[in-house]
């Protein structure tokens, strides 16, 4: 196999372009992909001839506007090319209008009340900066997605009016700090995607995890992760095969997979991918989550994407690797030979340091769904609390330059190995901290609390968002500024002095950091339905509004939809519990219970008598009391929410008095099945999902 004739075979790409589209066409397309300037629609007609023809050498069949709605998944309706041409013959077509606006039904996504049901009209329109490819026969032309009066209905909408909102005011900082070569600066995106593998068979028995991701019943393991022996270790053969099939798929659509390696937990992996420009980045980790389940499914295993399948264990979340590059490679937050003398460096990090006190809430916000709150605070994935870790050394020469003393001359170090034999290694500016939400890692910001079943697109909405803002305030200043390296030291002085509270370079999984962060008054949003209110704060909406990133209509639908998802999701795993517990959980602990209390019977006929079979039987009896309880608690608690018409209500009703009696409905189930012999029970165990695969 030739990995470079592989990789991205099937994307209609810059060198597929070159070839096939006239020059003057194919410029002007890449002055709109690279510099985000408007697209020429006369080049349409010629664009699309040239990707048809292209397509149908591929083996495509049919067209689809790809897009992604506001449910974490994408979308699209599939018409072929064929055209009847009378006298039972047909051509192939594929008309300008055809790539660059199509119309789904807009009411049947959610839309948090910007579509009624019969509003539907809707729109899809090209976004030529990401490129379309060919899968299963299709072409897939990446789209924007809008209702009849230019609301957003989509994910990539709000992605892209934040990119251009970064971009211009970063442009403005870059200009007031004397750069005047760089025309363009793009958020740049790596997405680490942590997932679980599960034999199919097994998965198939698991009416929770085919209906709702995550197991909803399952006794911890004798043996989980306590070794730490799964981390990095060797790739078992099955998974093997599937991570080589995944790897060579998306290579063909060029998604540059770069990494893959076993995850801390026992069946938990992760891939990684090379940076890309922000909206294609999030455009291929769509693509890899739809190949990821469609390859496992093929290699008879089942693909986990939610974040919290196995209670007990790590949950899966995407880690959100971000920085900001200009058209002239210039990494914004590369610190340089010596970050000690590098002002505009330090200047950045105090814009992130600003961005994120200022709206912790928002990035929070950007994490919010209800699979994501069975997973923050648990297991190394980072608490609910919004902290920066930059380091002792950075937070340092940031205090210094601020108090305006001259930052030491900065040379790296050596790791000390004490073996002649090993190579040296550099250390970097600062340690890395897995336990914070957004760390400073070298050149690049990661965020790790988004979830691993969402879109990165709303987080990196985010991100530009609140960056564009400090961007503009500091531009703003250093435009008046006589003297610009004063300037530049009074905004650090006056960032630090206002928002280093954010900076926290210990532990964020204990309990003495929580009572920290409450003490420092940072916000702390424990669930989905606790966050989804940063949309409407009247500061988000100023910010969005001024941005022009989301309007204010748009921001209040994008809460109804969480509030809503909240409800829904809930109601469905409480229905769901139901189902599992009346159906097969509590008829195979009462049959079981019957043959136990058979032996007993049996054995009391023959005169032997054995006390721990009689407190066995016992046992079983107050556990099928128990669970029958329980199971009738839960049922009227989710009845009594269900009949609360207000939304937000009901979805608080969820939050508060569902989930915890599905909670309790567990814990006596699972104590059940450490109870009940093992040929008995009735859906495979958290052993035979994890360690048999």
């Amino acid at each position: 196999m030739d990995i470079s004739k592989l990789f991205g075979s099937k994307v209609f790409n810059d060198e597929v372009m070159r070839q096939r589209l006239p020059r003057e066409v194919y410029e002007s397309l890449m002055k709109t992909r690279r510099l985000g300037t408007d697209l020429d629609e006369s080049i349409a007609e010629v664009v699309a001839s040239a990707m048809k023809d292209w397509a149908v050498e591929q083996g495509a069949t049919h067209f689809a506007h790809w897009f992604q709605p506001m449910t974490n998944i994408t979308a699209g309706k599939h018409d072929s090319f064929i055209s009847p041409i009378g006298n039972g013959k047909v051509i192939l077509e594929f008309s300008p209008k055809e790539l660059v606006q199509g119309e789904p039904d807009a009411s049947s996504f959610p839309s948090g009340g910007l579509r009624a049901t019969f509003e539907a009209r809707g729109y899809t329109t090209w976004d030529p900066t990401s490129p379309a490819f060919v899968r299963d026969g299709t072409l897939y032309i990446p789209t924007a997605f809008c209702g009849y009066k230019g609301e957003a209905l989509d994910t990539k909408t709000p992605l892209l009016r934040s990119m251009e909102a970064v971009n211009r005011q970063g442009l403005r900082l870059l200009r007031a700090l004397g750069n005047t070569t760089s025309r363009n600066i793009t958020p740049s995106l790596g997405n680490e995607q942590e997932y679980f593998l599960v034999d199919r068979q097994r998965y198939e028995q698991r009416l929770d995890l085919k209906l709702c991701g995550r197991t909803l019943f399952g006794a911890k393991s004798s043996k989980t992760q306590e070794l730490d022996d799964h981390y990095c270790g060797r790739i078992r053969i099955r998974v093997s095969e599937f991570m080589k099939d995944l790897d060579q798929q998306l290579w063909e659509l060029g998604v540059p997979i770069k990494t893959k390696h076993n995850e801390a937990a026992p069946a938990q992996h992760e891939l990684a991918p090379v940076y890309d420009v922000a909206n294609v980045a999030c455009d291929h980790n769509q693509i890899v989550m739809e190949v990821m389940r469609v390859t496992a499914k093929r290699h008879g295993l089942a693909c986990l994407l939610h974040e919290k399948p196995f209670a007990g264990v790590n949950g899966s979340g995407k880690h959100h690797n971000y920085s900001l590059v200009t058209d002239d490679g210039i990494n914004l937050l590369s610190p340089g030979k010596d970050p000690a003398t590098n002002l505009p460096f330090q200047l950045m990090l105090c814009a992130f340091i600003q961005a994120v006190d200022e709206y912790a809430d928002l990035l929070r916000l950007s994490t919010a769904t209800p699979g994501n709150d069975q997973r923050l605070g648990g297991y190394e994935a980072p608490p609910a609390i919004i902290s920066i870790f930059l380091g002792e050394p950075l937070t340092n020469l940031l205090i210094s330059t601020a108090m305006g003393a001259q930052g030491d001359h900065h040379c790296r170090q050596y790791v000390p190995n004490m073996i002649a034999a090993l190579p040296g290694v550099l250390k970097d500016d600062s340690d890395r901290n897995r336990t914070s939400p957004f760390a400073f890692t070298g050149n690049k910001f990661e965020f790790r609390m988004v979830g691993s079943s969402q879109s990165p697109a709303l987080a990196n909405t985010v991100l530009n968002t609140m960056l564009a803002q400090v961007f503009e305030e500091y531009a703003n200043a250093l435009e008046q500024a006589q003297d610009l390296k004063a300037g530049i030291i009074g905004l650090i002085h006056d960032t630090m002095a206002k928002h280093s509270r954010i900076i926290f370079n210990g532990n964020n999984y204990t309990k003495e950091w929580e009572e920290e962060a409450a003490r420092r008054g940072l916000p702390c949003a424990a669930t989905a339905l606790d966050a989804c209110h940063a949309y409407t704060d009247p500061k988000n909406i100023a910010l969005f509004e001024h941005q022009k990133v989301l309007s204010p209509v748009e921001c209040r639908a994008r809460q109804e939809i969480v509030v809503e998802n909240v409800a829904k999701v809930i109601a469905i795993e409480a229905n769901i519990m139901l189902e599992m517990v009346t159906r097969q959980i509590l008829p195979a602990v009462v049959r079981y219970a019957g043959t136990v209390a058979g032996s007993y019977n049996s054995l009391t006929t023959a005169h032997i008598f054995n006390d721990e079979i009689a407190s066995q039987i016992k046992q079983l009896s107050q556990v099928i009391s128990q669970i029958q309880k329980q199971r009738d608690l839960l049922r009227q608690a989710l009845q009594a929410a269900q009949g609360i018409a207000e939304p937000e209500a009901q979805a608080r009703a969820m939050v508060d008095q569902v989930r915890p009696a599905m909670e309790e409905l567990r814990s006596v189930c699972d104590f059940a099945e450490t109870i009940t012999e093992a040929s008995a029970w009735p859906i495979p165990t958290y052993t035979d999902l994890m360690h048999r695969v």
